[in-house]
């Protein structure tokens, strides 16, 4: 896989540029700075020590690699790329994010450090993680909350933290752009689609919590931040997920349905469903408050 980096930054990239006059980058540390920081979720020296191609942690390499290969491909914009990794750097900006959105006692809020310690704990819960490949360790989750928060910074948008009155963190909801090739329509060119999502601890559950702030930060999306349409997927058992995805009027397509790249082919949580819900079907359906 180093082998493949090398080439990919150093010749294929820079080769390629030649004929692409509206790429924004020609060299080859310009490619890899854009590679690395969009894999890390932020400028990539604050999570890897360098040389990255060396210790870069295998996964996130073959990630790097496999961005790069999409660019190649035409599946990435990659003036996208570059601005989301140049505003993590401090070189360009986004209007900000509000601080927090509020719906009665219910507030989604940008990430605070005291959100640590919940966070992992929510993590290493088997019951939370049920529907994923594995717990995270304390290290990933601190890694996890780091670049779910510098999304903001990238996009405008991304994953709120979810407080009630006495409960300062329930977990998140919120939207992420994919910048992860994935195998449905919309989501071939990494950069183009956007999720929204929730993970939230078990005092959470049951509450009608998820599907309350996941309209709250749809109205967002759809409304300050101007977004076309949405799409969700979750593991095909996951039977809360996707009862929070059909009352926020999501639609689902069984066509649609696939095999996460992300998920070993093995596991039984390999098959994922998608759901889909543009801002129209989003205002239509819940009027003025949209």
């Amino acid at each position: 896989m180093q082998a493949r980096w090398s080439d990919l930054v150093e010749r294929r990239l820079p080769e390629a540029a030649r004929g692409r006059p509206d790429w924004p980058v020609r060299l080859d540390h310009c490619f890899a700075r854009i590679l690395l920081d969009n894999t890390c979720g932020g400028p990539w020296r604050e999570s890897v020590a360098p040389p990255a191609w060396a210790n870069m942690p295998p996964a996130r390499l073959a990630a790097a690699v496999e961005l790069g290969e999409a660019v190649l491909a035409d599946r990435a914009d990659l003036a996208l790329l570059d601005g989301r990794s140049l505003r993590w750097r401090g070189k360009r900006s986004v209007p900000p994010a509000p601080e927090a959105l509020r719906a009665g006692a219910l507030t989604l809020r940008r990430w605070r450090r005291a959100d640590d310690a919940p966070f992992a704990a929510l993590n290493a819960d088997p019951a939370v993680m049920s529907h994923f490949p594995a717990l995270k360790t304390p290290a990933e989750s601190l890694r996890e909350a780091r670049g779910l928060d510098r999304r903001f910074a990238a996009d405008g948008f991304g994953p709120w933290a979810l407080e009630m009155p006495g409960e300062p963190f329930l977990g998140f909801v919120g939207a992420m752009r994919l910048v992860r090739p994935m195998p449905f329509r919309g989501g071939e060119r990494a950069g183009a689609a956007v999720e929204v999502g929730w993970r939230l601890a078990r005092p959470g559950w049951g509450r009608g919590l998820a599907t309350r702030a996941a309209r709250l930060a749809l109205g967002d999306l759809f409304g300050r931040c101007g977004i076309g349409d949405v799409l969700a997927f979750t593991a095909a058992g996951n039977a809360p997920s996707r009862r929070v995805m059909e009352r926020l009027g999501m639609r689902r397509d069984p066509a649609e349905d696939f095999d996460h790249p992300g998920v070993p082919a093995d596991s039984p949580l390999r098959r994922h469903v998608l759901y889909r819900l543009s801002a129209a079907e989003f205002r239509a359906a819940n009027g003025a408050a949209a």
